[in-house]
């Protein structure tokens, strides 16, 4: 009798856990310019991005990340790396880099 009035309880505070820690993120494009590769990341409701860097001839898969950088945007993201690590002459990059 308590196995069966446990495993509803169980249930239940497993179910109500489940969404706290069902976060995760989703790799949204990935690149390379210059020296370097980069992975885009975003959180699951897309409030955040993540931009892992990697210098171009290390695997991402094996190889630690040279640079983590947070945005509130792709575009924010994706500039940053074209203006710091692919040495692109954007509009949107800092005169003095």
């Amino acid at each position: 009798m308590l196995k069966v009035a446990v495993l509803p309880i169980l249930t239940v505070f497993t179910l109500v856990s489940v969404p706290k820690t069902a976060i995760a993120d989703y790799l949204t494009s990935e690149g390379y310019g210059g020296e370097y590769r980069y992975e885009l990341w975003s959180s699951d409701n897309g409030k955040e991005y993540h931009l892992k860097i990697w210098d171009k001839n290390q695997d991402t898969k094996k190889d630690n990340v040279m640079s983590v950088v947070r945005f509130e945007s792709s575009r924010k993201a994706l500039n940053y790396f074209d203006c710091y690590y692919a040495d692109k002459s954007l509009p949107e990059c800092p005169k003095s880099r």
